[in-house]
């Protein structure tokens, strides 16, 4: 299992969310977060506003999320944002008890 994290663009989000629904990676948490990346900010803000998604996904899913995401946010401009695969060890269902990949969609 792999948490996928991207920063995007705030105006992409509703754009990321229902292409993801559209592949089947229907379960998310996204809020939104500030930050700069390496530009800096934009004059005259230090801290630009961003959406956060973070989604856990079988390790066969991550390049589907990743490129569904990448088709959905990129502009080829500054400030698109980043895309962040880290490994999980294990996923619980509290109301069943179910593990691992039985307990992600």
């Amino acid at each position: 299992m792999k948490k996928v994290e991207a920063i995007i663009r705030g105006k992409d989000f509703d754009r990321v969310n229902r292409a993801l629904k559209q592949v089947g990676i229907v379960p998310l948490t996204a809020y939104p977060v500030q930050g700069r990346g390496i530009q800096g900010g934009v004059p005259p803000y230090d801290m630009l506003p961003k959406m956060k998604i973070e989604v856990v996904v079988k390790d066969s899913d991550v390049k589907k999320v990743v490129d569904v995401i990448i088709r959905n946010a990129r502009s080829g401009t500054p400030g698109d944002g980043k895309i962040f695969i880290v490994p999980v060890e294990d996923a619980i269902r509290i109301r069943t008890g179910e593990r691992g990949n039985k307990a992600l969609y």
